[in-house]
Formats: structure tokens, sequence, C-alpha cells
């Protein structure tokens, strides 16, 4: 398990007085600002991050150290992340997405089917895409208990049982 996690991302300047268009990538995104400091995935560049207001698709923040727009445009696409050990610990049957990524997919006889590439959301729930050597093209599996009865993390693999005709 990764020791950081992502929780958003900078998708550019918002105005001309420094502050950035932040994507949150939390249950309650606004929750984003509570994890300050945020660091950039390297760790060299930290920020207190404070929400000034809601946007289409995001917020409007301010960042420290970032005062201009010139700034702000520099940091466009920067993911930003935090200590695992500032999140909330998680019920048994819910699962951070950077913990999934990189399982092993097996389906209950056992046989391996792929391993998680990513988790997507569109909406109606969450994806898990998968992706292996036997694949012509990643496969979505929905993830839902049905679909996914076991989730062994000590272990690194995913016990599936994929409706008929996915893999």
């Amino acid at each position: 398990m990764p020791d950081r996690i992502c929780v958003g991302a900078i998708a550019g300047a918002y105005g001309v007085r420094g502050e950035v268009r932040l994507k949150s990538f939390t249950a309650d995104p606004q929750a984003i600002a509570d994890y300050s400091p945020l660091t950039s995935e390297d760790g060299t560049q930290s920020f207190t991050v404070t929400i000034t207001r809601p946007i289409n698709n995001g917020f409007a923040a301010r960042l420290s150290g970032i005062s201009t727009k010139e700034q702000a445009d520099d940091l466009r696409g920067l993911r930003l992340y935090v200590s695992r050990d500032k999140l909330p610990s998680l019920p048994d049957d819910e699962f951070y997405h950077a913990d999934l990524i990189g399982l092993v997919v097996v389906d209950t006889g056992g046989t391996e089917l792929g391993r998680v590439k990513s988790v997507q959301n569109h909406g109606a729930g969450d994806l898990l895409e998968i992706h292996g050597p036997n694949l012509k093209s990643t496969v979505l599996l929905p993830f839902t208990h049905e679909a996914v009865p076991t989730v062994d993390l000590a272990a690194g693999r995913i016990v599936a049982d994929p409706p008929d005709g996915l893999f």
C-alpha cells in the first residue's frame, strides 16, 4: 500500500490573483482542505489549501506561496498527495482506490484474470479496469459485492465472480 494518497489535482489558474482551479478526489470534495498541507508526488512542493468558492468541476482555491496567475498556471496538472496516516480509517468493506490498483484479480476457481489498472466511476458505481496478457482489451468489472466478493489486501489479490461473458 502506498504511504501517500492522491487527493486532488490542479486544473490551472482561476482568475489573475493566484487562485487555482482545484479538482478534489476525496469522498466529501470540500474536505480536501482539511488534509493540508498537501504535497506534490515527489514531495518537493508542499501547499496549505484554502478553498475560496465552488466552481464548475471543482473549487477555486488559494495555495500557500502562490500569488500570481503565472505561478498558478505553472502548477497545471500537478497532483496533490496526503500522507496515508492523515486519512480516516475505513470500514472493512471499503477501500482506497490507490490500494486496489495493481492487485491480481482471480476468479472463484483461482484462475488469474488480470490486474487492476485503475478504478473508475462514471456515476453509477465503481468499476475496476482489469488488464492482462490474455485480454485483448481492458475489461470493466463492476465493483459490487456480487461481482467482487473478496478483496484481500494482505495477499494482494481480489477474488471476482464476474458476470457470464465478461472475460
